[in-house]
């Protein structure tokens, strides 16, 4: 890999650290009849520790310039295969009808400016996956894992956990990557909630997320002044706010019970 010319725009930082590598793949809990899918396998150092535990292995690689890097590091592991297309462009749906599985995974390590975008179409494939393992930058795992007041808390925050259990595995030092980012990464686990709270309409609800966080130094009388305000004081008072609140102090309740009233 000396020769490769890592692209800053496709957000290319390969994990080096075998230590690191075999740490994800403990926590990712991978076992059984598995499919397991991973986004961006890079050189393809952790898509081989994925493949010693997984019974097959789906990677969507966008920089078709690492075919010969993958063919020649993965030339050993025949339960891999590799789609060389843009991840958020592929129906996943269509292309995991090929393989037989009992339990679907997620393991990937995400660049910094597709990670939302890769979680979110993760939740809107529908896809019962038992376990999600990903590693991002530090600060963008604190706001999924962020609480009702802390400035780490937003939209993202409160979308993520009305449909996972989120948890902070560990800390991974930009000193594990080639090229070295400029911050730490984070791994976390997300898994399905099993009770989650009835919602009318996810899309609405999405949308209303959005809005209450759209700008986030005003108020929710601010944000959501298209919307019917009574109702939003009327769910506010039921949890002892008024409509000068920021959407931050608000909890993940609040904003199912809004949506479902105003749909």
């Amino acid at each position: 890999m000396a020769e490769f010319l890592y692209k800053k725009s496709l957000g290319q930082n390969f994990l080096q650290d075998k230590n690191i590598l075999k740490r994800i793949i403990e926590v990712s809990n991978i076992s059984g009849n598995s499919l397991t899918i991973e986004v961006g396998p890079g050189s393809g150092n952790l898509t081989k520790e994925i493949a010693s535990v997984s019974k097959k292995v789906l990677c969507y690689e966008i920089d078709d310039r690492l075919e010969s890097v993958l063919d020649v590091n993965l030339i050993d592991y025949h339960n891999v295969d590799i789609i060389f297309a843009d991840f958020l462009k592929r129906d996943i749906l269509k292309d995991i009808l090929n393989y037989e599985f009992d339990s679907l995974y997620f393991v990937a390590n995400l660049p910094y400016y597709i990670t939302t975008p890769i979680i979110e179409k993760l939740i809107k494939a529908n896809l019962n996956f038992k376990h999600i393992t990903v590693m991002v930058q530090k600060e963008v795992g604190e706001r999924f894992n962020a609480k009702p007041g802390m400035k780490e808390y937003n939209s993202l925050t409160v979308y993520l956990n009305y449909y996972f259990d989120l948890k902070k595995e560990f800390i991974v030092s930009r000193n594990a990557f080639k090229p070295k980012p400029n911050v730490d990464s984070m791994v976390i686990s997300l898994t399905n909630k099993e009770n989650k709270l009835y919602l009318k309409n996810k899309d609405h609800f999405e949308t209303l997320v959005r809005d209450s966080f759209k700008f986030k130094r005003k108020n929710l009388k601010n944000n959501l002044k298209n919307y019917d305000l009574a109702i939003v004081l009327k769910v506010l008072e039921k949890y002892n706010y008024d409509l000068t609140v920021r959407a931050e102090e608000l909890p993940l309740e609040f904003f199912v019970e809004l949506s479902n009233s105003l749909n």
